[in-house]
């Protein structure tokens, strides 16, 4: 629980909140949250740290709220160097009042920041549908590549789960009135029975280095796009080892908000572009991404009650932290993956309808999307379209999806499938993983194949007019399996995933797509 420290903060933020700590005229903004007090005027920022104290935080002296700041800083710069700019001291002016970076003796520490746009945050690109898939996909590549270059800790993986749980237990153990129908003991209860199931793979994962420092409050909210590029932000400073966890449970915050705010099909991409740009290091661990998004739910249902208390608002966001729960609760039911395959000649919208089926497949963020085009291109050594290169690039799909399919996850695998031997391999893969298959193989005329190809921007694939005819020349020899389905795609998207949707639910039983 929180309990507000002795020295008040209300002269501070009301010279804050006056205008006279900024170099112009114009209202200021107060935003606040459960750790902070933030102004926003002009093109400036500052921020000051509020003044408690929580069974994980103390930010009960200026002292402690400056080292804080000051760690915000270090963490922040490198990765959005466009926004922070420094660690100032409000102080004491001659005359009695206050005044921004004066002489005089510190009263308060302050954050300033360049302010950005407000269409700049995440949450904003997201609810102006401005979050397409091209964005998601930068999302998951930039996570990555800032996981990639994140110290490792050798804390063990499910020491720190279960430490997080501890704390879930204590601060949300006396807000249980706040949440409906029991929520909090039942996501306990089955995220410790899965904690103590998942424990030695957890340990192995931070024996081989996927245990960092990493960004630890990767929501929606501490993510912005500028310049068309993701810019990470506000990383948690206050705890080293609440900032030091599996990468997959600092993904797996982002991952959840999509999923809560109804962005299945962002998570979806944002998810199989992080997996691709790990080159598949961490496909085995999706193991654990279903309690890692349950967990990362939870906290942010804390996060909101504690906010509601230290706002004077206590009981006002019980609705949604309620769902969060709900949320957080369905995330550890478990399914069984099914596996999928969506072949035929260039130019039929294999991609398409496997980008539009993913996000619908098992629960979201749904089915990791497999594709030879961008496998190929993940490993530099298999660049080549020689029998041997295109045989290796099936080979690492097949690996990567028996990986995934272990892992509970399910896949759709998206290649051309000319070959029999191809076809085959990828049924026998189901059949050895005890899972359920289906293949889509689509076609259609040659003059729409053409066309398709012809327009393409932008796209993995290097197929172009003379690719798609030397494939039609191999057409009229594939005899797709009896597991496979044929599926006329030259009409519209919509009817192909239509098309595709029938028949999943015929053959695996899948809920009708679409």
């Amino acid at each position: 629980m929180s309990r507000t420290a002795a020295n008040s903060q209300d002269e501070v933020i009301a010279f804050l909140r006056s205008g006279e700590a900024f170099s112009g005229p114009g209202p200021v903004d107060h935003v606040q949250t459960h750790c902070a007090h933030v102004f926003l005027a002009g093109d400036a920022a500052l921020k000051i740290k509020r003044a408690v104290r929580y069974d994980y935080l103390d930010q009960s002296t200026p002292d402690l709220r400056r080292a804080l700041l000051d760690r915000e800083l270090i963490l922040n710069k490198p990765t959005a160097p466009m926004i922070y700019r420094d660690v100032v001291p409000l102080t004491r002016a001659v005359g009695g009042g206050l005044e921004l970076d004066g002489p005089g003796l510190p009263v308060e520490w302050v954050l300033r920041m360049h302010r950005f746009a407000a269409d700049c945050e995440m949450t904003a690109v997201a609810a102006s549908g401005r979050l397409t898939d091209a964005v998601a996909e930068a999302l998951g590549q930039a996570v990555q590549q800032f996981h990639a270059g994140c110290p490792v800790r050798e804390d063990r993986g499910d020491d720190l789960v279960c430490d997080i749980l501890d704390e879930l237990e204590r601060v949300l153990t006396p807000l249980s009135g706040l949440v409906d129908n029991g929520l909090i003991d039942v996501l306990l209860a089955k995220a410790r029975q899965q904690t103590s199931a998942l424990a030695p793979i957890l340990r192995e994962r931070s024996a081989h280095g996927h245990v960092k420092r990493v960004h630890g409050d990767l929501h929606l909210r501490n993510l912005l796009l500028i310049d068309g590029q993701p810019v990470l932000f506000d990383a948690l400073e206050f705890d080293e080892r609440l900032a030091t966890c599996d990468v997959l449970y600092d993904l797996g915050f982002l991952l959840m908000d999509l999923c809560h705010r109804g962005l299945a099909r962002q998570a979806n991409t944002a998810m199989t572009s992080y997996l691709l740009a790990a080159i598949g290091a961490e496909d085995t661990g999706l193991t654990a991404l279903p309690l890692f998004m349950a967990i990362r739910a939870a906290i942010r249902a804390m996060v909101m009650l504690q906010t509601d208390q230290v706002t004077g608002r206590a009981g006002a966001s019980s609705g949604e932290a309620t769902q969060y729960m709900r949320q957080a609760v369905g995330y550890l039911d478990t399914t069984e993956p099914v596996l999928i395959a969506v072949g035929g000649i260039s130019g039929t919208g294999k991609t398409v309808l496997a980008r539009d089926l993913a996000a619908e497949i098992g629960p979201c963020p749904g089915a990791v999307h497999l594709r030879t085009d961008t496998e190929r291109k993940a490993e530099a050594s298999q660049l080549d379209y020689t029998p041997t290169g295109r045989g290796a690039v099936y080979d690492r799909m097949f690996a990567r999806a028996t990986n995934l399919l272990a892992a509970g996850r399910s896949v759709i695998l998206d290649a051309t499938f000319l070959d029999e031997s191809q076809r085959v391999a990828a049924e026998a893969l189901a059949l050895r993983s005890g899972l359920r298959f289906c293949g889509l193989w689509l076609t259609a005329p040659p003059t729409i194949l053409l066309d398709r190809v012809a327009s393409r921007q932008s796209d993995a694939s290097d197929a172009d007019a003379t690719v798609v005819k030397s494939q039609l020349a191999l057409a009229g020899k594939v005899e797709p399996h009896r597991n496979w389905v044929t599926i006329d795609a030259g009409g519209t998207r919509q009817e192909s995933r239509s098309k595709a949707g029938a028949a999943l639910e015929s053959a695996l039983g899948l809920p009708e797509t679409g």
